[in-house]
Formats: C-alpha cells, sequence, structure tokens
C-alpha cells in the first residue's frame, strides 16, 4: 500500500511569507477549505487511489497550520491586504504540503482514518476521464500550475513564484506544460476541475468487502493464538545460525521467481474501484484453477522456458518476464484449461487444449486504459468467440456494425467475467467484406457515468477500440474523438466496417474514423465526405487509410482511395492532412477532386493535372491519366506535401 508523509514545513528553498496570526488562519482555513482541499486533491499523486487520495487531501489542507513556532508558507507572489494574505499563506502552504508528499512506513502516517468504508468522488463522463488521465500523465508540479492558474485565479508571475517557493526547479516549464495539457484535452478543463467529479469534499460512500475483512479479523485472532501457543518452541526449533554446507558441495540454484507459481502476484478484487489506474495492473485473479499450482507452474513454465509453440503479436517480444507476473485468470474454457498472466507490458495466455500441444500466445499491452483493457480473448471454436471482460464491465452486447438501427444484442457473462461464446460474422458476399465481430461494452458506474463504447475482434488476444471524430461545425474548433456508440457513430462505422478486415493479426489497438473535410461535387452530383480512418498498434505505429464517401457508393463495398503506412498523420501527432484522387461523374467525365483538413487554405496541384483552388477543396478536369501531385498552404504559411491516388 501506497503511504504518503505530510510535511507540516514548506522546503528550505521556499521564500519566507508574513505569517497570519492563527485566528486569521483558522478564519481562512474554514472559509476557503472546500476550494483548498480540492487545490491538494488535484496536485496530490493520483497513483494514491481515490480514497487514499481523498483523505491525503483533507490531511494537506488540515495540517496546513502549524501547531507552533516560526513556518514557512513559500512565497507570497505580491503584497496583499489583509483579507486575502491569510488565505495566500494558506494556498502556499497546501501547494508545498501536496507537492512534497512523499512515501513513509505506515507507522509515521498520520492520516484521516475510515473503517468499512470507501471513498471516492462522483464519477464523470468521457471529457472528465479524458482530463483525468491527463492529469495522471503529467507531474505534480504541471498538476499544481494548472489548478493555480484555473481554480484559483493566479496569472502566470504568480504562479511561477508560487511553485518556485514550494521548491519546483523549473517553474516556467510546469506553466508551460499546464498550458499544453489545457489546449489538448476535450471540453473545458477550468469548469470540468470545478464539477463534482474532482470534488474531494463531496464523495460517495460505499461499503469495503465484509466477508474479506470478516475472515480477515477471524484470521488475525487464530493468527495471534497459534504464535503465543508456539513461542515457548520457538526457541529450541530454531538454529542460532545456519548449518554450514558440506566441503565440496555445490548448493542449489536459486530458483527463477517469475517461475514460481506462489510469487504470482494477484491485484485486490476491489483494486479496479479504488484507483486512478484502470489497466490490466487492476484486474483481479479469476477463474476456478487459480489455486492450481501444476497448471500455474507449467504455464509460467512455457513463458520462461521452452519447448512450447509461442505466438506474438507484430513487434512483441517473446523474452521471459523480468519478475513474477501477475495472475488474472486461470480456468477451464471450452474444455481446454487456459491461464492468463500480465506482466506489466505483455498479455500472455496459455492453453493447454483437449487434445494436442499446449500453446503460448504474447500480445503487448502496456499503456492500456479502461478501452483497451476492457476484455480479452480467451478461445475461439467453432462455437465463436469466448472473451474474458475486465471487473468494471457493467453490461455487454454484440452488435453488427453493418445494421447501425438494430440494437446491440445482450452478452451473457459469468460471474468469472467470462462471456457465452460469440458467433463468428458471417462470410463477404460477392464484392463485398468480411464482417467483423463488434463488441458494445458499458463501464461501471463506480468508475465512470454513462460511459458505453466499441471494440472489434482483430485476431489479437485485446480486441481494437473503436472511436469516431466527427466532422467539426463551420467556427467551431476541432473535435476530439468520441465513442461511436450514438446513431451518429454507428451509422458512421457502418460505412467504415470493410476497413477493419486487412488490420487482423497486426497488433491494433484502436481506430479512428475522422471526417476531416465535405466537398459538394461537380455537375451537381451531390456531397461528398473525406474520412481518414486511422489505426494505432500497441507498439506505437499508425496506418491511414483514406476514403472519398460519395452519394453512389455501396454501402458494403467501401474500399480506401488510398492507404499510409507507418505514418503520423490523421492522429494526435498528424493534425493536417491533404489527399487527393480520381472521381468520375454520372455523365463519364474524369475529375481530380482532392480535399485537406481545417487548416488547409489553399491547394495547388501539379502534373498530368494542373489546377489552383482557395480554400480546403479542389476539382479539377482530368482530361487523361497519369499522376498528380498536390501541395497544400497552412493558415500559418506552412507547406503540406499531399497524398495522391494512383490514377489520379
Amino acid at each position: 500500500m501506497q503511504q504518503i508523509r505530510i510535511p507540516r514545513k514548506g522546503p528550505s528553498a521556499a521564500i519566507s511569507a508574513p505569517r497570519p496570526s492563527r485566528d486569521a488562519a483558522e478564519a481562512a482555513l474554514v472559509e476557503h477549505y472546500p476550494a483548498l482541499v480540492r487545490l491538494a486533491h488535484l496536485v496530490l499523486p493520483p497513483s494514491l487511489g481515490r480514497q487514499r487520495r481523498v483523505l491525503a487531501a483533507h490531511a494537506v489542507v488540515q495540517r496546513a497550520l502549524p501547531r507552533g513556532g516560526p513556518a514557512r508558507a513559500g512565497a507570497l507572489p505580491r503584497p496583499r491586504g489583509p483579507r486575502e494574505e491569510a488565505h495566500a499563506w494558506l494556498r502556499a502552504r497546501v501547494v508545498t504540503g501536496a507537492l512534497t508528499a512523499r512515501e513513509l512506513r505506515p507507522a509515521a502516517l498520520a492520516l484521516p482514518r475510515v473503517t468499512g468504508l470507501r471513498l471516492f468522488p462522483r464519477a464523470g463522463g468521457g471529457d472528465e476521464l479524458a482530463l483525468d488521465r491527463a492529469l495522471a500523465a503529467v507531474a505534480p508540479e504541471v498538476r499544481a500550475a494548472l489548478a493555480l492558474t484555473l481554480l484559483e485565479g493566479l496569472g502566470p508571475e504568480e504562479t511561477t513564484a508560487l511553485l518556485a517557493g514550494a521548491g519546483v526547479t523549473a517553474p516556467d516549464r510546469a506553466l508551460a506544460a499546464a498550458a499544453r495539457l489545457r489546449a489538448t484535452v476535450p471540453g473545458d478543463p477550468a469548469a470540468l476541475l470545478r464539477g463534482p467529479e474532482f470534488d474531494p469534499c463531496t464523495v460517495h460512500l460505499r461499503p469495503t468487502d465484509l466477508l474479506r475483512r470478516r475472515r480477515r479479523g477471524r484470521g488475525a485472532v487464530l493468527a495471534a493464538a497459534l504464535l503465543l501457543a508456539a513461542a515457548p518452541a520457538a526457541g529450541a526449533l530454531w538454529p542460532d545460525a545456519p548449518a554450514a554446507a558440506p566441503a565440496g558441495s555445490v548448493a542449489d540454484p536459486a530458483p527463477d521467481p517469475a517461475a514460481d507459481p506462489a510469487a504470482l502476484l494477484r491485484a485486490d478484487p476491489e483494486r479496479w474501484a479504488d484507483t486512478s489506474r484502470v489497466d490490466f495492473t487492476a484486474w483481479p485473479a479469476r477463474g476456478d484453477r487459480t489455486r492450481d499450482t501444476a497448471l500455474l507452474g507449467r504455464a509460467l513454465t512455457a513463458w520462461t522456458g521452452d519447448g512450447v509453440r509461442t505466438e506474438t503479436t507484430p513487434r512483441t517480444s517473446a523474452a521471459p518476464p523480468a519478475g513474477p507476473p501477475a495472475l488474472l485468470y486461470a480456468g477451464e474454457t471450452d474444455g481446454a484449461a487456459v491461464v492468463l498472466l500480465h506482466d506489466g507490458v505483455r498479455l500472455a495466455r496459455y492453453t493447454e487444449p483437449p487434445a494436442g500441444a499446449p500453446v503460448l500466445v504474447l500480445a503487448r499491452a502496456d499503456d492500456a486504459d479502461v478501452t483497451t483493457a476492457a476484455s480479452v480473448v480467451l478461445a475461439r471454436t467453432g462455437a465463436g468467440t469466448r472473451y474474458l471482460l475486465a471487473p468494471w464491465i457493467a453490461e455487454a452486447g454484440v452488435r453488427d456494425l453493418a445494421a447501425p438501427a438494430a440494437a446491440a444484442r445482450e452478452l451473457a457473462v459469468a460471474p468469472d467475467g467470462v462471456t457465452t461464446p460469440v458467433p463468428a460474422p458471417p462470410p463477404a458476399g460477392p464484392g463485398g467484406c468480411g464482417g467483423t465481430t463488434v463488441l458494445q461494452l458499458r463501464s461501471s458506474a463506480r468508475i465512470v457515468e454513462d460511459h458505453a463504447f466499441l471494440v472489434a475482434d482483430l485476431g489479437g488476444l485485446g480486441p481494437a477500440h473503436l472511436s469516431w471524430t466527427p466532422l467539426p461545425a463551420p467556427g467551431v474548433p476541432s473535435r476530439q474523438p468520441r465513442e461511436a456508440t450514438g446513431p451518429q457513430g454507428l451509422a458512421a462505422w457502418a460505412r467504415s466496417g470493410c476497413l477493419l478486415g486487412p488490420l487482423r493479426d497486426s497488433g491494433v489497438r484502436s481506430v479512428n474514423r475522422w471526417e476531416y473535410a465535405e466537398q459538394q461535387l461537380p455537375e451537381r452530383a451531390g456531397r461528398a465526405l473525406w474520412v481518414c480512418a486511422r489505426a494505432e498498434t500497441w507498439e506505437g505505429t499508425g496506418r491511414a487509410d483514406v476514403v472519398l464517401e460519395t452519394p453512389a457508393r455501396a454501402p458494403g463495398a467501401v474500399r480506401p482511395l488510398l492507404t499510409v503506412p507507418d505514418t503520423a498523420a490523421c492522429g494526435r501527432f498528424g493534425q493536417d492532412v491533404l489527399a487527393g484522387g480520381p472521381w468520375t461523374s454520372p455523365s463519364g467525365a474524369r475529375y481530380l477532386l482532392a480535399a485537406g483538413s481545417r487548416h488547409v487554405v489553399g491547394i495547388t496541384a501539379g502534373g498530368a493535372v494542373r489546377a489552383r483552388a482557395q480554400g480546403r477543396v479542389l476539382a479539377a478536369r482530368a482530361p487523361g491519366a497519369g499522376a498528380a501531385v498536390l501541395d497544400g498552404r497552412l493558415a500559418d504559411g506552412g507547406l503540406l506535401r499531399g497524398w495522391t491516388a494512383a490514377g489520379g
């Protein structure tokens, strides 16, 4: 369990500030208590877990008042009136205390204590979840800078002075990182941080595991009794020193802890509901064979030794784990014994089939999240695919991407998280594409409210997360990827479902459909939509499929206009795109069409087609075959080389 120490004094680097009278400080603490606790809660490390972080935030604020003697509160950025001085002094003390919280032995911990209850702020929606994940990924001083500017209303000079007084070595960099974070997260960060999802003074109460508490209580009493009974004999049975090995003997080699079933890590069954890291590290050990040491030993030996057929997803290491992995599942699945392990970077699925040799499958799983760690494929048989769902999944259904208006079919889930078999989709018809199994999952309200999402089985251990970025309205800032479970998102993915087939067995973790431009077709042929579907792999590379969706397109036979492998385009780090390709009008005339994303303000075509257009779209007659070259002009004066499909 991670513990923290709440310092009573600021660091020696802090700048002395006049301490207000105790009465004034206490009055300011009472008046501003909710805001100060929210500030401490945002700065404290999310790795504490939700309950300990809430309690630690209250402890930081309550201990901001020293018990006596001179105290430092960090820097007060500018002279203040008497009414503001006490509040500013406390705020600097709170920031200093939250920034310098560090690990300590449990005996030295002094926090508010709650027995038998779990405390946590209410769960938020998708924007709150994205902001919480972004905050967890940055340093404490960056969270402090963001909170001071957005919640406390401090200017840049005041913020950097306060951070410097709290011991931050590079406050300017922390302030710049906070500004970048503010610009990249969805929604309004200031409004989100002021909401109940980030308020440690308004919390939900839930009981802890009552049965486990009762067992632990009985176990403690029994252990104490056994200890007292065994004490008189301990001196006679315990030698003064270990016996020396006989001369010439060779000691047995130390066993590999990674191959020892007794050393397997097992997460607390309730950890997923009390941590900011909602991923495979929060999965408990489930299944009816989690205590079968013989099976677990064979699975570990298969991973740490040789002699078992091993399959890996692209760019996944087959090396043994560096230490004892975590046990996620061990049980019987369709007559086969299955063990699922996680070493912090990879998933390992060991299968002993009813007939045949065992198989070990390894797949990357680092940096997973609430969606990409929501399900794992346990087995594929003739009856279909069985999944093991994360403990935070409250509802599960199966959806046909080609039928967006149809309701999701309910998927039965056993108490240990194993689903019933999901039948394989029907084969592709003439000129069409194969179907893809899609699960619609909903997270428990204990971690986030109203959060449903889609994952698609693309042949690996972990299904890929499907998201959707709709076309922004004119004058509206660019939109962030969103879940594709609403009517518009489902209709959009119904048009892009055929793009998923070629991605099978390529280690894809997520696919986002980005609608980046629209264009009125020549000869009044209707409206076309430009789409870039980006597939992200677990190792960081990406593939972009550009599609021109026209009114005459056959829904089941869409094919990409062009495919670009190993690119950052159409993603977070490649937000500018320009693409073009051939199009034949209903009259038979050939055109070169091109479109760019929102920062493109002009397009020039060269090569076989020479044309120029102001704005984000271009349509030019293409009298003959030949390659065209596209260049785009960006709003900031930069140039963007475009992609052109063959035959343009």
